[in-house]
This record gives structure tokens, sequence and C-alpha cells, in this order.
């Protein structure tokens, strides 16, 4: 159920004295006329699940996603923009405290995500502020008690597992659907002197992995894509998966190349699979239409901002592999598009180049509506970028974990800088390093960790790692009571 604010009256002599006082300070008109709570930006936050950062039509033409091909001509997409952990559980906590993995320490099978993180989310500063706070759609994370109700206004969490959920009348309704129905009413619902923050959090494109179609569209994208040739992926030539370590082979301890058996494993097959991916991307592209249109009808479109990420990337047969959790590009990187129209405040068609992270969320949204960021958070705000300026000290590296007890993820953490990769897969004896050049090497072939030639670059990014590890709380240790359990 959404829950609005009640409203104060104030008696109708009261209100013509305040509009007299307005009118003859000068303040009923122009610039400082607007009162402060309706000066401040509304946010609409869309997440989508597994849509890595190449998997829109702006950046693919094979993909119809106009709604977020207008979000991206008409605001800011960010060309790198990466996740710091690649599986859902622990990137969403990382986008709701602006922390990494290391430091808050959730992901899925550990122990709930601490109050002491919570209590300095985005979502709890800014309802403290004032703002009406709502989330709507997959949560991915087990919080503390009486957590939810202390960040949100509005709690609507939604999960695939059936993706078409039966309704009162006998019929069903995508999961997608439903989502943009309940975003919509929470819109509806928006007290008009209360600004707003909406988490809209889509399950889609992710995989149904207990149904052997695994993609599962809404009914309206059936057509799509139909007459669509798919290519092979790159590194789809069994060569490239033959090259790699025996541990990165094993469909036993890489649930990416298990899952490849489920999705990728014929060429038929794969296209097929891909078509469906591809229409349930386009099934959330028309649910954000249908949200902006909302937003028209409602009166909110000119200050509401509308922010859209990935929370991880995605394998689609590339290196023999399906999922993600991996640090190569196609898991770790992901889309970032800020939409902000008020005049002035950001620049249509921007493309900065400069590292975006899921920890810079938390701090862009607290910057946008004025609200300190506490010094708690990792990730730095976003709005320089946004107005086309880069600060002189914005991050020039990265760090990159995972660290989920299964025992098909093998754990990692590393450095991803502008030119240079290293990760390390730490729990191995010995422990394997990979180490890329991502000019020369884009796509992640060459591993330079045994090449002489690069020993002194490969030293400088093992000790950079070990910074990076030791700032954000030292190595690893092992939970004892952890559990192994399937990943979604």
């Amino acid at each position: 159920m959404l829950h609005a604010k009640r409203r104060m009256r104030y008696p109708g002599w009261l209100l013509a004295g305040v509009l007299l006082l307005l009118i003859l300070t000068g303040c009923s008109s122009g610039e400082g006329s607007t009162p402060q709570a309706a000066a401040l930006p509304n946010f609409i936050f869309i997440i989508t699940d597994d849509q890595r950062f190449d998997m829109m039509g702006n950046m693919n033409p094979l993909l119809h996603t106009p709604h977020m091909d207008r979000l991206a001509a008409e605001g800011v997409r960010f060309e790198n923009a990466f996740v710091t952990t690649s599986i859902c559980a622990a990137s969403r906590a990382s986008l709701l405290t602006g922390t990494v993995e290391r430091t808050h320490q959730f992901t899925f099978n550990t122990p709930p995500l601490s109050r002491a993180m919570t209590d300095q989310s985005y979502a709890q500063l800014m309802r403290a502020a004032g703002y009406r706070t709502g989330f709507i759609g997959k949560f991915g994370m087990v919080v503390e008690p009486g957590a939810v109700d202390s960040m949100f206004d509005a709690f609507i969490p939604l999960n695939r597992n059936p993706y078409f959920k039966p309704q009162d009348d006998g019929s069903t309704r995508h999961l997608t659907d439903i989502t943009g129905d309940e975003a919509i009413a929470f819109l509806r619902a928006q007290p008009p002197d209360q600004p707003f923050m909406l988490s809209v959090s889509f399950n889609a494109p992710h995989a149904e992995d207990s149904d052997e179609r695994q993609y599962i569209w809404p009914t309206a994208m059936d057509s799509l894509y139909a007459e669509v040739v798919i290519p092979d992926p790159p590194l789809s030539d069994p060569a490239f998966f033959e090259a790699l370590p025996a541990f990165l082979k094993d469909s036993e301890i890489n649930m990416n190349r298990f899952r490849w058996f489920w999705r990728f494993d014929a060429p038929d097959k794969a296209k097929r699979m891909t078509k469906g991916y591809f229409r349930m991307i386009s099934g959330v592209d028309a649910v954000i239409g249908r949200i902006r249109d909302a937003l028209e009808e409602q009166g909110l479109a000119e200050n509401t901002l509308l922010l859209l990420m990935g929370d991880n990337g995605y394998f689609l047969g590339e290196r023999g592999y399906a999922g993600k959790w991996l640090p190569y590009e196609p898991s770790i990187r992901v889309p970032l598009l800020v939409f902000d129209p008020r005049p002035g405040s950001s620049r249509a068609g921007l493309r900065p180049t400069a590292m975006a992270l899921n920890i810079d969320v938390a701090p862009t949204v607290l910057d946008l509506a004025g609200i300190t960021i506490p010094s708690t958070m990792q990730g730095r705000s976003l709005v320089p970028l946004l107005r086309g300026e880069q600060p002189e000290d914005w991050r020039t590296d990265f760090f990159v974990e995972h660290l989920m007890e299964h025992k098909q993820i093998v754990k990692h953490e590393g450095v991803r800088g502008h030119r240079y990769k290293y990760a390390r897969y730490f729990e191995l004896d010995p422990v394997y390093e990979e180490l890329y050049d991502l000019d020369a090497d884009p796509l992640e072939t060459q591993n330079l960790a045994t090449d002489p030639a690069h020993a002194e670059i490969l030293a400088s990014l093992r000790l950079r790692c070990d910074e990076l590890r030791d700032g954000y709380g030292g190595p690893y240790v092992r939970d004892p009571n952890a559990v192994s359990a399937m990943p979604p």
C-alpha cells in the first residue's frame, strides 16, 4: 500500500495574507518564487537487472529502446560506468549506501545489511530531509528489522518466478508491467507540496533460471526482433575458451560456464536466447515511456530527474560464458544515464569518459538534493561531470571484487584503471593473476601477468590493489558459518 503524508489545512484568511505578503515583497513571480519544498528536485532512479553497458539502442542498433535512447539524447550518458562487484545483492547494497562490498559486507548468504549502513543510505537521509521515498520492484537485499520502514514511505517488493503474475480477473500480467503500474500509482498519489525520491527496480532482463525458456518477456514484445539477424558475440570461437586456465573452464567450479549450457551451447539456441534477452530490455523500455507520460500527466516532469543504471553487466556467450561475477568488461561495465530537465542543470547529449561507479549514485542524488554527503560514503558526486566539468583529482582507477561464498564462483579482487586491469583469484594456491592492456587488447584476450616486459606494471598494480583493499576493510576473511547456495 502506498502512504501519503497527511496535508495540513489552513484558514483561508491566513493563506490570503501569505499571498499578499509575497506579492508585496516581490517574491510572487520570477526567481525565488517557488517554495523551498517545491524547488527541490524530484528523483526517479531506474535500476535494471543484468543489463550491460552496450544493451541500448544508442549503443547497439539491434536494440529497440527509444525511451532509453531519448534519456541519453536529452541527458548525460556515462561512457565508462562500472559496478565494483558484479552481482545484484552486493551491487544494490553499494547503490544504496555508496560503499563497496568489502565495506558494507553484504552479498548472498551473509548477515543482513547492517543498520549502521542503512541509516546512512541515500533513502534514509532523503526521507529525513523531507522527501517522500519509495521503492518498487526487486529489492535484492536483506536488511535488519525496521530498516525498510525507516528508509521508505512506500515499499512494494516485486520478485520474479514467475514473471507472469495471476490477476484478480483470471488473466496474467508481466512483472515488468506490474512494476510500471505501481510506479505510476506512486506518482498519482504524490502530494503537491513534497519532493519525492522513487526507486523503480526491475527484475528484467534477468533470466528465469527455473524455466527452460530462460528469458520471459511481456507478450507485447512477441514479434519484436523476429527478423533481426543476431551475430555471433565476440570471443565466441571455442579457441578463446580453450585458452583459459583450467579453473575458468571447468563448469563444476565456474558458474559462467555451467549456465552457458543452459543458454548458448548451440547456435540457434544462442540466437533465440539473445532475442529473448533483447525483448526483456525492450519491455523495460516501454515501461519507462509510460512512467515519463505519467510524469507529464501529473505536472511533475519539469522538476523530476531520471537516473538509469544496471546492477551488473552480463555475458551473452562471450568467452563461452553466461552470467556475470567475473572481472571482465562485459560483467562489470553497465549503462548509466542521468536526465535533469531543469534549465541549465546539465548538458544534453554529454558523454563523459571519466569513470563513474555504482557507489557514486548515492552521493550524487544527495548532492543534487542539497543534502550533506556522509563521510561514510566512498563514492563521489557526479554533479561536476553532469555539468561538463571534471575535477583534476577525479579517480583514475577503482577497486573491483567478488566475495560471495559459492563453490562455482571463485573470489577475486583487483584494480581497473584507464589502460590496465589487474585481477587476482586470491583463494587459489598458487594465486592466479590476470593483467590486461585495455588499449591494445580491449577484449582481454592476452593475459600479460607472466610477461617479463610488464613485470613493473604488474608489481605496481599489486601494490595498488593492496592499498585499495586495505582502505576498504582489509584482506578477506572467510566466515566459517557461510553457506553456499545457487546465486540468482
